[in-house]
C-alpha cells in the first residue's frame, strides 16, 4: 500500500497565466503523480486551500482510494462546491489518478476503458479586429490542418463601437451588447461565405447576453449552421435554455463556469445542450468529470472540455486522456503550447494535423520542470478583462 507522504503546490506562468500544478508523492520511492488545479484568477487562494486544509488531511493516507479521498476532501470542510475548493480537489484528485495509472505502467487512458479513437480533434481560436485578421487567422489555422474554428470579432465584446458613456463613468471593459451582435453576426457570415460549408465554426457568446437577447442571438446563427453556440446564458439563467430550443437547431454548449452537480445534471438530462463544456479542474477532476461524460452519453451530449490557455499543460492532458478513451466525444477545445510552456512540461500532448495525441508513457505521460517553472513567477495583479462595463458604466457579467 503506498501511502501519501507528502504534497506540493507549484504555481508557474510560462505564457503569462497563472498556472497551478500539485505533486502527490508517496512512500514509495519513485512514485508520485501530477495534477492541475488552476484556477486562475485566484490561484493564491487554490494554493492555500491545499497546503492549509487539504495537505494535513490526507497526509499518511493509503493513495489508491481515490473515490473515497474524494468524497473526504468535498464535505471535509462542510461546505461545498465551490471554485475555489472544487480546483484544490482537483489538482489532488488528478494526480492520484495519475499515482494509480503509474504504478499500473500503463497510459492513464487504459484505465479508463482503453481507446475509442486514436486522438483527439481540436478547435482553434480565430480571432481578430478586422474581417480579413480573422479570415487570415482562420486560413492561417486551416493550413495546419484544424476543421474546427471558433471565431470572434474583437474578443468576447466583439468589436469596439464609438460609446457616449455618462460624466464620471468609473474605468472598466465597456461593451455594448447590440454592436456585439452585430458584428458577431458579421464575422460569421464572413467566414462562412468565403471559407464555405466543409468548416466547422463554433462562437463563443461568454454569458454576456441577457436571456431574451441570448434566444434571438442563438436564432439569429441558426442560417450559418454552427458547430455550436457556447455559454449563451449565465448559469444564473439556465432556465432559458428551454426558450432557445424551441424558437431555433442551433446546437448549444454550456458549462464552463459550472461548479455544482445541480447546474449540469438539468442541462443533461432534459437535453437542453448538445456539448458539455465543464473546465475539469473546476468540477473537482477527473473523478467526477468521468462520470458526467458517462450520464451524457445516456442522453446524447457530447464533451467539450474547456482547454484554454489557462489551463495548464497537466491538466490539457487530462483532457486528451478523457478525449481518447470516452464514446461520447465531441470536439477538445486547444489553446496551443509555446516553447516555454513545453520546457516547463516536458510531455505536452502532441499536435498533428488537427489532433492532440496522448502520449503512451505511465500516467498522465507528463512531467513539470521545477527548477525552470520558478523562472516564471505568476503575477497577483488585478484582473482587468472581467470588469466588464455596460455604456452606461453598469457592470456587467465578463
Amino acid at each position: 500500500m503506498a501511502t501519501i507522504r507528502n504534497i506540493r503546490v507549484i504555481q508557474t506562468a510560462p505564457a503569462g497565466a497563472n498556472l497551478t500544478v500539485v505533486c502527490v508523492e508517496t512512500d514509495e520511492p519513485g512514485l508520485y503523480g501530477w495534477g492541475c488545479a488552476t484556477f486562475t484568477q485566484r490561484y493564491l487562494a487554490v494554493g492555500a486551500a491545499i497546503e492549509l486544509h487539504l495537505k494535513p488531511l490526507l497526509l499518511g493516507r493509503d493513495a489508491a482510494r481515490i473515490e473515497d479521498l474524494w468524497q473526504l476532501m468535498m464535505v471535509n470542510g462542510y461546505w461545498r462546491n465551490g471554485p475555489v475548493l472544487n480546483n484544490a480537489i482537483a489538482g489532488i484528485d488528478i494526480a492520484l489518478w495519475d499515482i494509480k495509472a503509474r504504478q499500473a505502467n500503463m497510459p492513464l487512458y487504459q484505465l479508463l476503458g482503453g481507446k475509442c479513437r486514436e486522438a483527439a480533434a481540436v478547435y482553434r481560436h480565430a480571432d481578430g479586429h478586422e474581417l480579413r485578421e480573422i479570415e487570415d487567422s482562420a486560413r492561417q489555422f486551416m493550413s495546419q490542418g484544424v476543421r474546427h474554428l471558433r471565431v470572434q470579432y474583437g474578443g468576447y465584446g466583439g468589436s469596439r463601437a464609438d460609446q457616449r458613456h455618462p460624466d464620471g463613468a468609473v474605468p472598466g471593459n465597456y461593451y455594448d451588447p447590440r454592436a456585439y451582435t452585430r458584428s458577431a453576426l458579421k464575422a460569421l457570415g464572413h467566414i462562412r461565405s468565403v471559407l464555405g460549408d466543409e468548416l466547422e465554426i463554433l462562437h463563443d457568446v461568454h454569458e454576456r447576453l441577457s436571456p431574451a437577447r441570448a434566444v434571438e442571438f442563438a436564432k439569429e446563427c441558426e442560417p450559418l449552421r454552427l458547430f455550436f453556440l457556447e455559454d449563451p446564458l449565465a448559469p444564473e439563467d439556465l432556465s432559458w435554455l428551454e426558450n432557445i430550443r424551441q424558437v431555433c437547431s442551433t446546437p448549444l454548449a454550456m458549462g464552463e463556469l459550472f461548479n455544482h452537480p445541480r447546474e449540469w445534471l438539468p442541462v443533461i438530462t432534459r437535453r437542453h445542450i448538445d456539448f458539455m463544456r465543464m473546465h475539469v479542474t473546476q468540477m473537482g477532476g477527473l473523478t467526477p468529470a468521468r462520470k458526467v461524460a458517462a450520464l451524457g452519453e445516456l442522453h446524447g451530449v457530447r464533451t467539450a472540455w474547456h482547454g484554454p490557455g489557462d489551463v495548464s499543460p497537466v491538466g490539457h492532458a487530462l483532457n486528451v486522456h478523457l478525449d481518447v478513451a470516452t464514446p461520447n466525444f465531441g470536439i477538445q477545445e486547444f489553446s496551443g503550447f509555446n516553447d516555454a510552456l513545453k520546457n516547463v512540461f516536458p510531455g505536452c500532448p502532441e499536435y498533428r494535423d488537427g489532433y492532440l495525441y496522448p502520449h503512451d508513457k505511465p500516467g498522465l505521460g507528463i512531467e513539470v520542470d521545477e527548477t525552470l517553472a520558478a523562472k516564471f513567477p505568476c503575477n497577483s495583479k488585478v484582473i482587468d478583462w472581467t470588469q466588464t462595463r455596460l455604456p452606461d458604466g453598469t457592470l456587467h457579467r465578463p
